[in-house]
């Protein structure tokens, strides 16, 4: 099987997978059983529960793997990923902490944006058609802070029990790391080991364009899902 089908059979299963999570809002029948019946203190639980989100909420990892698809420099990648984490945990922990509610439809929708939006970044479109080039930074910390909102949002449908709520997002937050960290660095091999054939740049195009199809197939679901719900 040469790389080319490789690469397609990749791209079929990655949307196979989207697909599947999007229609169980990446929340389990167990987790929400667990979720609404939980009582007190719980930080293992949690801590497995974030990781296990990160590790399938495919909005968040489409999102990443084009935050690092053009990265070389580990010190970049480290800055990046961090911005993110600095804005996902914050927006996470003072969304639910405060009972800030956004309607979880169009929170999602944002986050399917910012996966068009690295994409388009990636392809060069912002030099091409405004003639400038965004601080990259800038944009992930920003669009970290939609994505806690959206993990927050979910999680503030369970109606936690208030008893030890901090320490129990704190156990959420951890975990997500953890799911990140575990996601990334499998990413990372994989395009760090891609980056040694001529055919990652000729497929970079494609790969990136097929990235903004999937945030616009996200955004397409989600803002469905506000307008009938």
């Amino acid at each position: 099987m040469n790389l080319k089908k490789i690469v397609s059979f990749a791209v079929i299963l990655i949307l196979c997978g989207i697909g599947t999570n999007v229609l169980a809002h990446g929340v389990d029948g167990d987790t929400q059983t667990f979720l609404t019946g939980n009582d007190g203190v719980a930080f293992g639980p949690f801590l497995y529960i974030g990781a296990k989100h990160m590790l399938t909420g495919y909005d968040h990892l489409l999102f990443l793997v084009g935050v690092i698809f053009f990265l070389y420099k580990p010190k970049e990648v480290l800055l990046n990923v961090s911005f993110f984490t600095i804005g996902h945990s914050v927006t996470l922990l003072f969304g639910v902490m405060s009972n800030i509610a956004i309607n979880s439809y169009l929170i999602e929708a944002i986050i399917s944006l910012s996966i068009v939006y690295k994409g388009f970044d990636n392809l060069g479109g912002f030099k091409r058609f405004f003639g400038t080039q965004p601080n990259t930074k800038a944009a992930v910390l920003i669009f970290g802070l939609f994505h806690g909102f959206g993990l927050a949002s979910k999680l503030q449908e369970f109606k936690f029990d208030k008893e030890g709520l901090f320490t129990n997002l704190l156990g959420f937050n951890i975990g997500v790391e953890i799911g990140q960290f575990i996601a990334l660095g499998l990413v990372l091999i994989l395009i760090t080991f891609w980056r040694s054939y001529p055919s990652f740049i000729k497929f970079s195009t494609f790969t990136n364009t097929l990235l903004m199809a999937a945030g616009f197939l996200l955004f397409g679901y989600q803002l469905t899902g506000y307008i009938t719900s």
